[in-house]
């Protein structure tokens, strides 16, 4: 998806001024309608920033958890050899007690 330059600032949409002609638009309700895409406008760009920062946050938090991965495999690895060893030694261990009785 390739990204769209915002071409208005709410600044720009306040600020403009617009020719009047004979039989033109009531500026009033111009106006009226400008402040409510100004509103419109700034409460989207609160919501792309807070997505973004959402965005980043969620990338930030799946790299650090790639970096952890290896470091769970490889405890993960020596738990199991552990395991094994003291599985091998209770079988040893416990095989001899029950062949002693």
């Amino acid at each position: 998806m390739q990204d769209q330059q915002i071409q208005l600032t709410s600044k720009e949409i306040l600020e403009k001024d617009f020719k009047t002609a004979m039989r033109g638009y009531n500026q009033e309700e111009v106006d009226a309608f400008l402040d409510i895409v100004i509103q419109d406008y700034n409460a989207f760009q609160r919501q792309i920033d807070a997505l973004q920062n959402e965005n980043n946050q969620m990338k930030k938090n799946m790299s650090n958890m790639r970096q952890q991965e290896p470091r769970t495999q490889t405890t993960q690895s020596v738990n199991y050899d552990v395991l094994k060893r003291l599985s091998n030694l209770e079988k040893e261990v416990f095989g001899r007690k029950y062949q002693d009785m």
